[in-house]
């Protein structure tokens, strides 16, 4: 099974898969806050979906307020902050957990990718990313200070378009 067929609800409720979040295209996957030093990482995170978006490649948000606290709204109080704060088109899941024992299965498949150091496991921090190919698999991991317009990510990015 891919990780794209991993069930995850969009940030407004629907039910679905990873697949339905990403369209099937290759995506950079990032758990994000809204109350995080790094949160203006979102500006980034949107002109990169927005420059991507016609070579068949997406962003999708994955909220988590496991850091800190830093994500401590309702989807409806996360979909407003990110829409209206850095007009955020990207989609976003569900809530989840990156970590723990109630880690999301779609983490569960992430961690064991390697960042550039080397470094697998757990999720460090808020705004850590992977790019996944069109079909799921991992092909970059990146730690949550390397920007979204870091030319390593881009990169990476550009390596999974058709």
């Amino acid at each position: 099974m891919s990780i794209l067929d991993t069930p995850i609800a969009r940030l407004d409720g629907a039910s679905g898969t990873l697949r339905d979040l990403t369209g099937g295209k290759p995506a950079l996957l990032v758990n994000v806050a809204s109350r995080c030093g790094l949160t203006p990482q979102y500006t980034a995170l949107e002109a990169l979906h927005e420059e991507q978006a016609d070579n068949g490649f997406t962003v999708v948000g994955l909220p988590c307020n496991q850091f800190g606290g830093q994500e401590p709204g309702t989807s409806e109080e996360i979909q407003e902050f990110c829409s209206t704060t850095y007009g955020v088109t990207f989609p976003m899941s569900e809530k989840i957990e990156v970590n723990g024992p109630g880690r999301h299965a779609v983490y569960q498949a992430l961690v064991e990718t390697a960042d550039e150091g080397g470094e697998t496991g757990d999720i460090r921090w808020n705004f850590e990313k992977f790019v996944i190919d069109a079909d799921g698999t991992p092909v970059a991991r990146f730690s949550p200070q390397v920007t979204p317009d870091d030319e390593r990510v881009l990169d990476a990015v550009r390596g999974t378009l058709r």
